[in-house]
């Protein structure tokens, strides 16, 4: 017979819950066999959660390094998860399995890069309103999503950020 805990892991990994999921929008970037690796991160998540919409795929140049560019993309997901167990038990484990490094130079060179932006409604990663390689993709999936203390929404925010940052759409590669 299964435990009751059993049961509700065994839902939980189905995406079946009793709770209104959560929609998560996430940022993906790479500048190490960038294409190979976003198109794998993107497939793993798929695995945990569901995959409701992504960006186009977006070129820039890597930011306080020398490094080769970088491609940048957003997702919107759905979750049950806390905000917690989202980064713990999902995506650290796709950017462990990624070969990700860590270490003290935020500029270093990665094999992907998974940030949550907006989780829940709530803004998590202010680089959402200052990245243009952050906000241009995600403006693809949310653009009216409005910066409660500014009035600004993503597309507003990508549009201001856009010139002198030498971002390029793409179109070439489609994912997944």
């Amino acid at each position: 017979m299964l435990s009751v805990l059993q049961i509700q892991l065994g839902l939980k990994l189905k995406g079946k819950s009793n709770s209104e999921p959560i929609q998560v929008l996430i940022s993906l970037g790479s500048n190490l066999d960038p294409e190979n690796n976003i198109s794998e991160a993107l497939h793993l998540l798929g695995i945990y959660v569901a995959i409701r919409n992504y960006s186009s795929i977006y070129q820039s140049r890597a930011i306080g390094s020398s490094g080769p560019d970088y491609l940048n993309s957003a997702v919107l997901i759905e979750t049950n998860s806390s905000l917690e167990l989202l980064r713990k038990n999902i995506l650290s484990p796709i950017e462990d399995r990624l070969d990700r490094i860590r270490s003290a130079d935020k500029y270093m060179d990665r094999t992907i890069d998974l940030d949550v932006l907006i989780y829940k409604q709530t803004i998590i990663d202010p680089g959402l309103w200052t990245q243009a390689h952050v906000a241009v993709p995600a403006a693809e999936i949310l653009p009216d999503f409005i910066n409660p203390e500014t009035g600004e929404n993503i597309s507003q925010a990508a549009n201001r950020l856009l010139p002198g940052n030498n971002i390029q759409k793409r179109s070439d590669l489609l994912f997944p």
